[in-house]
């Protein structure tokens, strides 16, 4: 058994090797690694804080020179590059990889797995919490999973989460629309990611677009970089 974890922002991102190829799952950040979570593990990443202790120094810390993106900056978020290169690995040809966790990550790579530029924004939960923590008569929500579907909720909870919910897809819908405007709909493919994924996809849905929906796809990066090996 080889074990994987990536750090995120708001939620450690696990994987391991199973008979049926690479199983994942998500846990609530803790403040450090207990021996159960040390059995087996392989190799880390981090986005967010890591723990102190850091994992055992004898397992492999991955970092942006691990990741074989082609003209990537130094500044670049480790998970944005895992998730482009895994993408544009996988596609073959040049994609827009849209990561909705804590933040809404756009990641343009291009048909020679070139990273080509992006945007950031809030996601889905950070626009609740800042809805709620700057006004005075809106709850401070946490997200409550898909929502009830009505597009004019009435009441205000539902309004909230829905509007970030829309906000969201429509800044995917916005960029995807713009950058296909720029270099032409040909050897180009949108994918979906991160936690807010499938909530989101519906909506993307609705207006014609058609993700490739790969919720687990920087875990798959991770196992499938040429330093761990997990996937070939």
């Amino acid at each position: 058994m080889a074990r994987l974890l990536l750090i995120g922002n708001s939620r450690w991102h696990w994987a391991e090797t199973s008979g049926n190829g690479l199983r994942c799952w998500h846990t609530a950040p803790s403040e450090g690694l207990d021996p159960a979570q040390q059995q087996g593990l392989q190799a880390w990443a981090a986005v967010g804080p890591w723990p102190e202790p850091a994992p055992n120094p004898l397992v492999r810390r991955i970092d942006l020179g691990d990741i074989p993106l082609k003209d990537r900056p130094a500044w670049l978020g480790i998970d944005r590059a895992l998730v482009g290169w895994r993408a544009s690995q996988q596609q073959g040809h040049g994609v827009l990889v849209a990561d909705a966790g804590t933040a809404l990550s756009l990641t343009w790579v291009d048909a020679q797995s070139r990273f080509q530029g992006g945007l950031i924004s809030a996601g889905v939960a950070l626009q609740l919490r800042g809805l709620g923590g700057s006004t005075a008569q809106l709850p401070l929500l946490q997200p409550a999973g898909p929502g009830s579907g009505e597009a004019w909720p009435r009441q205000t909870a539902a309004a909230m989460e829905e509007g970030c919910r829309r906000a969201v897809a429509g800044a995917i819908l916005q960029a995807w629309c713009t950058l296909r405007a720029q270099v032409g709909s040909v050897d180009l493919a949108l994918w979906l990611t991160g936690g807010d994924g499938p909530q989101l996809m519906p909506l993307l849905e609705e207006q014609q677009v058609r993700p490739v929906l790969a919720p687990d796809l920087a875990l798959e990066a991770l196992a499938a970089l040429p330093v761990v090996g997990l996937l070939r």
